[in-house]
């Protein structure tokens, strides 16, 4: 494939670096490489192919001149900003904030679920939030072969989907604790060290959170399926790395847990670990740093004779952020069409 020119945008922050660190690992045939930031971040130099590339802060269209791809890790204020300014410059920015994903004219991507999305983007593709990627990832499989009428879904997700700040606060809080000190707190609304807060974005009027409605929204949208029943409950615990989903699913017809094991032991990005005689199972700590979305538990619902119950695990910061964004990339560079 031949080489790109490729901007990050948010590069300093925890999903930035990642993306560089996955552009390196799978060999990008990159040209140019322009980091930007915000003008706090100027100065700073991050570590990419043995080599200390220097970050620049955004200055309108300009910043984006003779780039191919714009990867865009910033919040929503920043994306709706700058995205539209990197598209007319000509580059193809695949952005990973809430912005773009429910646009009607803007595709939301996830390369193994709806890749002929991607091709009709105007300039702007959406890469959905970090777990709505690995459900769709891990039941787009079982829904082709047998179509899902509802799913339940309640996650656990780590704190790096907040931020590096969360992360200190995480480590801090920990020793804290250990040393029987007051724990203190900025970052979320109660402790999160020896705890879980079933609270994750703001609450709307229906009971709901944002990250709850992000879920039932870009699963309907990425899998084409507007009328599936669907209802979450996201949850934020005290793990660094690694959202992991109790998925329950009703399907169109009864499906035994060996049926669904076999169609996802041959779906693309899923790995199944699925033994908990031997206490085989996905766990956060396996799926750290790993491409994979990793599935077991696999059961029959014991209250829907139609039902299947499983466990999701992956990565928050590679396949729930970066490495969707760079496969969406790869995909349109060999068609040709980046």
């Amino acid at each position: 494939m031949k080489k790109i020119n490729i901007g990050v945008l948010g590069a300093t922050g925890a999903v930035g670096q990642t993306f560089l660190g996955i552009l390196e690992e799978r060999n990008t045939p990159v040209g140019e490489l322009r980091l930007l930031a915000s003008a706090r971040s100027v100065g700073r130099t991050m570590p990419f192919r043995g080599e200390q590339s220097p970050v620049h802060a955004v200055d309108g269209e300009e910043s984006f001149k003779c780039l191919d791809l714009v990867l865009l890790c910033a919040n929503d204020n920043v994306s709706r900003e700058l995205a539209p300014l990197a598209a007319r410059s000509g580059a193809l920015v695949i952005d990973k904030s809430n912005a773009w994903r429910m646009t009607p004219e803007v595709p939301l991507v996830v390369p193994e679920v709806n890749p002929e999305d991607a091709r009709l983007h105007d300039g702007i593709i959406a890469g959905p939030n970090c777990s709505t990627t690995q459900l769709v990832v891990a039941l787009w499989p079982i829904h082709r072969v047998n179509p899902i009428t509802r799913i339940i879904v309640d996650s656990y997700q780590a704190v790096s989907g907040t931020g590096a700040a969360a992360v200190q606060e995480l480590r801090d809080q920990t020793h804290q604790w250990a040393e029987d000190a007051d724990v203190t707190r900025s970052v979320y609304p109660h402790q999160i060290v020896m705890n879980v807060l079933p609270e994750i974005g703001s609450f709307d009027d229906n009971g709901y959170c944002s990250e709850e409605m992000k879920l039932v929204n870009e699963t309907r949208k990425i899998m084409h399926a507007p009328d599936i029943a669907l209802s979450a409950t996201t949850v934020r615990v005290p793990v660094e790395v690694g959202h992991s989903e109790a998925v329950h699913v009703e399907l169109s017809r009864p499906m035994s847990p060996g049926e669904v094991r076999e169609v996802l032991s041959e779906a693309p990005g899923v790995c199944v670990v699925d033994d908990p005689a031997r206490s085989m199972y996905p766990f956060p700590l396996q799926g750290a740093g790993r491409d994979e979305v990793f599935v077991g538990r696999i059961r029959a619902d014991m209250s829907h004779p139609q039902g299947i119950a499983m466990w999701v695990v992956s990565d928050n910061l590679r396949k729930g952020a970066a490495l969707n964004a760079i496969q969406v990339a790869e995909l349109l560079m060999a068609e040709g069409l980046l």
